[in-house]
């Protein structure tokens, strides 16, 4: 009887393919931005790919990886954390393609990319009637959520771009801008209790331009502000930090969320199965 009681339950659960939000995503999620900043100038500038052949070379391998992710039954720290790596890569190179390659100007691609966004997320709702990460578990919510992610990137990208070079704000100013206005939002809903869902997505897209302008500090040059270490140096070292702190989750499981309650999904999304 206790068998079939337990087999019924696991029926009725469904796992989350996303981590829970606690500080160390939020660590790891501004190494991968940093490290999506410079590994697609490592690829561009210093391996001499070009921005057209990093863009193939980078969107082949990151197809391949989300495929494997989509099919994970469950969150696995290494492959999860794995796409958001060459996600913010590939957020990057869409921003950087349209504004090197084809001439459009930062103030239209992160007005555009803002558009986007908003269109994502209104689809997003309208059909699941949730933006909540916490139950991100059929493959369609999944799909929207790596697609908001994806435009996230590129919006953070043109933002970041646009304060520090072309207002001039430059590369260590912007990351104090983005850090301060990010702790506003983490405030708005720890004392103010701003929603928590639209507290979580404008905090993701303010991490991309902090991230973007710490890797453009540690890498850049020293006559352009930065520290100069290069894109090769600061990439290792953003990438063996992620490293360590994913290989810690996986161990400790400190951010794996609890299942999801099929009952529960049904009437969230306002559909009885």
């Amino acid at each position: 009887m206790d068998t079939t009681r337990a087999s019924s339950q696991t029926a009725r659960t469904l796992l989350n393919k996303v981590p829970e939000v606690t500080i160390w995503f939020w660590v790891i999620k501004i190494l991968a931005t940093t490290v999506g900043e410079t590994a697609a100038d490592y690829l561009n500038v210093t391996l001499g790919f070009g921005l057209t052949g990093t863009t193939v070379v980078v969107g082949a391998v990151f197809l391949v990886v989300l495929g494997y992710q989509f099919r994970a039954p469950r969150y696995v720290p290494p492959l999860y954390w794995a796409t958001v790596v060459l996600i913010s890569v590939v957020g990057t190179l869409i921003t950087d393609n349209l504004t090197d390659n084809l001439g459009v100007p930062l103030e239209v691609t992160t007005a555009a990319f803002a558009v986007a966004l908003a269109a994502v997320f209104a689809a997003w709702y309208s059909v699941e009637k949730t933006l909540s990460i916490h139950s991100v578990v059929t493959r369609r919510r999944e799909a929207f959520y790596w697609l908001a992610i994806l435009v996230t990137f590129a919006l953070g990208t043109a933002a970041g771009d646009l304060v520090a070079e072309r207002l001039g704000v430059g590369f260590w100013l912007s990351a104090l801008l983005f850090a301060v206005l990010i702790g506003a939002v983490a405030a708005s809903h720890l004392v103010f209790r701003a929603n928590a869902v639209l507290a979580f997505w404008i905090a993701y897209v303010l991490t991309r331009p902090l991230g973007a302008s710490l890797g453009d500090g540690f890498s850049q040059p020293t006559a352009d502000g930065g520290l100069g270490m290069g894109t090769t140096l600061t990439s290792v070292v953003f990438l063996a930090a992620i490293l360590a702190v994913v290989s810690y989750l996986a161990v400790s499981k400190r951010d794996q969320l609890p299942p999801v309650d099929v009952d529960e999904l049904a009437v969230e999304s306002g559909r009885r199965r």
